[in-house]
């Protein structure tokens, strides 16, 4: 009796977690001139570019400027950790055409490594309208093994639209041009779709 009673509390856990985990809030999305998160999560790492940080390994931030070079000279990497209890819904951080999608097999070590997860399975979509470019970058983690894409090559999205998902715990990150206005810092909490990383200056 003890055991059925377990096993069906454990099945019960099990179905929570994964209404939860898959749960699609209603975001709003705000108007104007902004980029907004591609992820809901904490945000782990801004790296801007065109500076040195000296707590990055030459070799890494060689890697991460490479990375953001397709869309502009100098860049914010703005990095989310989604845990396994964030909405794990990738939504479109501006208005655009989908000018490319680039998919790469990978490791699946922890996402919220900077170093290490530059080695892992990802997606890059990038973005582009008639003032500016950026990149979103679908990362897997240590417990994701699926990135889901929603969006196609030359395809039209919306700011906030979905353009896919990540199982479990992962990262995503934004890379912007630098000419933008930043509205977060390092540990800010963000919500996709709905919380403003920039606006235009």
């Amino acid at each position: 009796m003890w055991f059925l009673l377990s096993a069906i509390a454990v099945i019960l856990l099990v179905i929570l977690f994964l209404l939860n985990f898959y749960r699609d809030p209603k975001r709003q999305i705000p108007k104007g001139n902004n980029i907004v998160a591609p992820a809901d999560g904490k945000i782990i790492s801004i790296i801007d570019t065109s500076k040195k940080d000296i707590k990055i390994k030459k070799g890494l931030f060689g890697k991460i400027k490479t990375m953001a070079n397709d869309v502009a000279n100098q860049c914010y990497v703005i990095s989310i950790f989604m845990s396994p209890l964030d909405v794990h819904i990738n939504r479109a951080p501006i208005q655009g055409v989908v000018k490319s999608i680039k998919y790469t097999k990978g490791k699946f070590f922890k996402a919220y490594d900077i170093e290490k997860s530059l080695q892992n399975e990802k997606n890059e979509l990038i973005i582009e309208n008639k003032r500016l470019k950026v990149k979103v970058i679908q990362i897997a983690g240590f417990l994701a093994r699926r990135i889901k894409c929603y969006a196609k090559k030359n395809q039209k999205v919306n700011k906030g639209q979905k353009i896919g998902m990540i199982a479990l715990s992962s990262q995503t990150t934004l890379i912007v041009p630098k000419g933008v206005d930043l509205k977060v810092k390092v540990s800010d909490k963000v919500k996709a779709g709905e919380t403003a990383i920039a606006a235009l200056k």
